[in-house]
């Protein structure tokens, strides 16, 4: 089993910026697509970014061209710059695998918190 690490959330101003990141427990990133995913209360769980083995990106359109996410496969370690934040990014976000076909692999972690003020 791999645990997920997710820090870096926080309170920010609608407008603001906030750096995400992801602490896999071994080396996963060349073997599966990854993704960050939010989870907004009484909602259901979204993706809202992936990254293949690759390197190509995908996003949802609710964060396309505010959100970039990348990884550095030396630490095991995954990032979600979060630029021009609003309250509807307001979620518990979480990484996982994000394959086509299985989705997310892993036990979720314990997510970090992100509250936008308006």
């Amino acid at each position: 089993q791999v645990q997920l690490v997710e820090s870096g959330g926080g309170l920010v101003q609608a407008g603001g910026s906030l750096r995400l990141s992801c602490a896999a427990s071994r080396s996963i990133f060349n073997i599966y697509a990854m993704g960050w995913y939010r989870q907004a209360p009484g909602k259901e769980r979204e993706l809202v970014a992936q990254i293949t083995t690759g390197g190509s990106t995908n996003y949802a359109d609710s964060v396309k061209g505010r959100f970039t996410i990348s990884r550095d496969n030396a630490k095991n370690t995954m990032y979600l710059q979060m630029n021009s934040l609003k309250p509807e990014d307001t979620a518990v976000y979480y990484c996982n695998t994000a394959t086509h076909i299985h989705g997310a692999i892993y036990d979720w972690g314990q997510g970090t918190q992100v509250t936008v003020s308006s």
